[in-house]
């Protein structure tokens, strides 16, 4: 065998070998950067992405470099307690997220930016919950899971839950756990019948009219007392005046009679 025959026999499969590992990289880009703590799983059904599973992993926020071909994330039991604007923008591929049993507690308004057209089911049961920004849902077309939060039933989570007309089923299941009306705490969300965005208004609009009323009682008080303080001065000055001794009178001089003799 010539030098040339041996050269050829030992590079051609590492040639292969390498084009194999390259193509492996092309073709499956994000099995090498699945989210440190959790696993990946390409789905068998269309559009196959990948099924990331972090779940009982302690996270304590959510991991920024998920693959973007992930159709299913489970982040649920751990103990992230935020969800940043645009986390998720680059999933586009994204069904199913799961963010229930962690400890988020309120959720601003790109919370969810980029998953309006593709997901399906959120599930942010049992957190810590209490308010959201009123668009935090607004373009989502997703099956929305909020029960067992401790809701803080004021105008915002009303136009969030407003807005969502096709998860009526969420509405329902939403508890006050405190409220801008002292008599609905503890009730379903639902059964707040009143605008308590009209409410808000209606509040500061009390406040400025009791505001605008005690002035004007000030006011009059202030010219009710300037009157009857002049009045109680003029009083005096004249009764002074009635008190003084009156000049003696000058009686007239008597004509001069000239009698002519």
């Amino acid at each position: 065998m010539t030098p040339l025959d041996l050269w050829l026999s030992r590079s051609i499969p590492m040639c292969l070998l390498l084009q194999s590992l390259v193509l492996m990289v092309l073709c499956f880009p994000s099995a090498s950067t699945c989210p440190k703590g959790c696993t990946c799983q390409r789905s068998e059904s269309p559009p196959h992405g990948l099924n990331v599973t972090c779940s009982l992993s302690r996270l304590k926020e959510i991991p920024p470099d998920v693959p973007p071909d992930t159709q299913l994330l489970q982040l649920d039991r751990n103990h992230i307690s935020l969800v940043p604007d645009r986390i998720f923008h680059g999933l586009r591929m994204l069904r199913r997220l799961n963010l229930s049993h962690n400890a988020v507690e309120t959720l601003g308004e790109g919370a969810f930016v980029g998953l309006e057209g593709s997901l399906e089911v959120l599930d942010l049961s049992h957190n810590r919950i209490t308010s959201v920004h009123k668009d935090a849902f607004a373009r989502l077309k997703a099956r929305v899971m909020v029960d067992n939060n401790p809701w803080h039933c004021d105008c915002a989570l009303q136009q969030a839950l407003g807005g969502m007309a096709h998860n009526h089923e969420a509405a329902t299941r939403v508890l006050c756990r405190s409220s801008e009306l002292r008599d609905q705490e503890g009730q379903p969300f639902l059964a707040v019948d009143a605008d308590l965005c009209n409410l808000a208004k209606r509040t500061t609009d009390y406040a400025m009219l009791v505001t605008m009323f005690g002035w004007f009682a000030m006011v009059i008080s202030y010219v009710v007392y300037y009157v009857r303080q002049n009045q109680e001065d003029a009083r005096r000055h004249l009764e002074y005046l009635k008190s003084l001794p009156s000049k003696p009178k000058i009686p007239d001089e008597p004509e001069d009679i000239s009698t002519v003799v």
